[in-house]
């Protein structure tokens, strides 16, 4: 039994586990996963499974398979590293697939055994021995007239495999072939010769099922030759089984002319019976040699010719074998296979292949971590985004993920099989952007290239393009990106043709527009082309009870990067890191964690609170630490006092919550609607950076 290592105990390595102990298909050596607290884990502990946290200890330990539940690209690239090279490995999606086409199969072998146990009457009435084998080369048909020829018992012949019954049987070769076999003589163990056809079972679909054994006693085949003695006969027979078969088929006579064909053949070639038929068999080939004339010549069958056929010039391979009665050479048959939806499929294939390898966009929403409300209110905000092809803003400080989110975003798109262009605006220097943006035809300048070059918009046409710090567009580039917006066409640097593209954008900045609108260094109209879908991406500040979920992803990658075996964070540390306000958010905190594994010992695998760097007391902690002196004038009455100091109390606290007005209210143990109402009053409204 092949021994399985499943890594990843979440729903999906759950389920996997599950489906294994049920079948007893596989024996399930350990299950990994970095939470010993997992369902998966549970589960495995109560099945009496092995649970491990980590996967070095089991991965050596004459493993078969390996299935990844974990989805984690980098999990993958580890565990291929470190695997055996015999060792198989295979993603959770592929496994469920598995089993799911194990468990289709077995309800398809117990629906045809019923329907041949419910056949056996019938086949047993019929004078010719029959066998039928299964895709395992197993017997699971053996009528009474085949079991009286062979004198093997049908009861101990089922289910077993054809060569261990009837060792100089050809059946098992039927099934890789998948070709018709006509009258082959074939002496059995008893010494009776038979004369054979063998004919490869294939439903509606195209899908193999078998491989079935017709065969009768050569002085009854004898006697039918004598019976069958024009050519006419002969051909009714061939057109029965001929017009049956999906196959496109021709049978040529002796001398090379057209005999018979069947409709596939019609379908594929695109010739029809009078243009076949009494012709020399040369008459359908457009390109190549008659493979017909060949095997009249020789005698001998050909497999696998490429050869162009029809008025069309179909690509086909082509299978032709002698016809010959009594010794005599009768003609010959032909099976054509036609080449077109193979390429068809190569080409898709190709395609794919191309799509997967320029495909940049390497996140998707399971990839963002987020369970404070602001947090998801941002990520369905960027899910209900994501189908619309609305100009997305995305807005937030830096180090929160707005990348993240703009992968995401066109991930989760109907352009997902498009490229998705990444472009910093503020990296790229104010001479370069315009032929970077829009690329520039041949001798728009002093060292363009010949034939000049396609732009990132031009990269991206029908997919997505991230324009991060795009407040930091010149407005020489505003304007000419606010007419791509409107117009979407883009005209080359050096040239006057405009050219239609069909990109949408995804934009990022973390300046507040609205006030470089004020001050005249950004336009209002390609903000408000810009901001149709605005999202805000919380810092981390805002979103603390993040921080012990985010550790735990960015100590994992971390882990692969130091090649370290860190399994979480203590208590007291996420504490520490709670009492921080992440001024570069969550690139901040990866480095700060990066900072305390590089600092620990080798054995250590827990980062405790002595692992965690100083970290500076933030600006909104140290204005709070300070005393804000309010000193009573003597010329004020008590109620303008009182009036001073709370505007004095309320535009500090909207400063330390930096004009979050929920949180202000909260503190401050008013309504929302208060809050409004006196900001409106001391005209603190106009301060507000939302």
């Amino acid at each position: 039994m092949q021994r399985v290592l499943i890594v990843g105990a979440g729903k999906g390595g759950t389920a996997l586990l599950r489906r294994i102990i049920e079948k007893s298909i596989l024996e399930v050596v350990a299950i990994v996963d970095l939470n010993n607290d997992a369902p998966g884990m549970k589960l495995a502990r109560k099945l009496g499974v092995a649970t491990r946290t980590e996967w070095t200890s089991v991965i050596k330990n004459n493993l078969n398979i390996i299935i990844d539940a974990t989805g984690n690209d980098k999990v993958i690239e580890q565990l291929e590293k470190q695997k055996a090279p015999e060792v198989m490995m295979i993603p959770s999606t592929v496994a469920h697939i598995i089993f799911e086409l194990i468990e289709e199969k077995e309800e398809l072998i117990t629906r045809l055994k019923e329907e041949a146990y419910k056949q056996q009457t019938i086949f047993n009435s019929t004078n010719d021995g029959m066998i039928v084998i299964d895709l395992q080369e197993k017997i699971i048909l053996f009528n009474k007239r085949a079991e009286e020829m062979t004198e093997y018992p049908r009861e101990k012949a089922l289910g077993q495999k054809i060569n261990d019954v009837i060792s100089s049987s050809k059946l098992a070769r039927t099934l890789s072939t998948r070709e018709i076999e006509l009258n082959q003589e074939q002496v059995l163990e008893n010494g009776l010769k038979i004369i054979t056809t063998r004919i490869p079972l294939i439903d509606e679909a195209g899908n193999l099922l078998g491989a079935l054994s017709l065969f009768k006693d050569i002085t009854e085949v004898v006697h039918l030759a004598e019976e069958v003695t024009n050519l006419k006969d002969i051909q009714v027979m061939l057109e029965a089984i001929i017009q049956s078969s999906e196959e496109a088929i021709s049978v040529v006579d002796e001398e090379g002319h057209g005999l018979l064909i069947n409709r596939a053949y019609t379908k594929m070639t695109g010739l029809t019976k009078e243009q076949i038929i009494g012709k020399p068999a040369t008459a359908d080939i457009s390109e190549g040699e008659s493979m017909h004339m060949k095997v009249l010549q020789t005698r001998r069958p050909v497999r696998g010719v490429r050869m162009k056929v029809g008025p069309a010039k179909r690509d086909v391979i082509v299978n032709v074998a002698p016809v010959i009665v009594n010794g005599k050479l009768k003609g010959s048959v032909g099976v054509i296979h036609d080449m077109s939806e193979i390429q068809t499929l190569t080409t898709e294939l190709s395609r794919a292949r191309q799509i997967i390898r320029t495909l940049e966009a390497k996140y998707s929403f399971e990839d963002i971590i987020g369970i404070s409300e602001e947090m998801k209110m941002a990520i369905e905000q960027a899910k209900l985004g994501a189908k619309t092809p609305a100009t997305v803003l995305l807005r937030g400080e830096s180090g929160t993920g707005k990348e993240l989110f703009a992968h995401a975003i066109h991930n989760a798109s109907d352009r997902k099989y498009n490229k998705f262009i990444r472009v910093n605006c503020a990296a790229i220097s104010e001479t370069l952007l315009e032929s970077e943006l829009f690329g520039y035809e041949e001798g728009a300048f002093s060292g363009a290239k010949r034939g000049g070059k396609r732009g990132y918009f031009e990269e991206a046409n029908n997919g997505s393009i991230f324009l991060d710090e795009i407040g930091e567009l010149s407005a020489n580039m505003q304007a000419k990106l606010l007419r791509v917006l409107q117009e979407n066409e883009i005209v080359k640097v050096g040239g006057t043709k405009p050219l239609q593209i069909n990109v949408r954008v995804i934009a990022a900045t973390n300046i507040n527009i609205e006030k470089a609108m004020s001050e005249g260094r950004f336009r209002e109209d390609l903000y408000y082309r810009l901001n149709r879908y605005p999202i805000s991406i919380p810092p981390l500040r805002d979103r603390k009870e993040d921080i012990r979920a985010l550790c735990e992803r960015l100590i994992s990658k971390l882990n692969q990067v130091y090649g370290r075996n860190i399994e979480s964070v203590t208590p007291q540390a996420i504490d520490i890191l709670n009492r921080y306000d992440w001024p570069g958010n969550v690139r901040e905190l990866e480095n700060v964690l990066a900072r305390a594994i590089i600092f620990m010992e080798h054995h250590e695998s827990v980062i405790d609170a002595t692992h965690i760097p100083v970290l500076e007391i933030s600006p909104n902690e140290r204005k709070i630490q300070q005393n804000i002196s309010i000193v009573h004038n003597n010329e004020e009455t008590l109620a303008e006092a009182v009036e001073r100091v709370e505007a004095e109390v309320i535009k500090n606290s909207l400063e330390i919550h930096e004009y979050n007005r929920t949180k202000t209210a909260k503190a401050l143990g008013i309504s929302l609607r208060s809050l409004y109402y006196k900001m409106e009053k001391y005209n603190l409204a106009n301060n507000s950076m939302q």
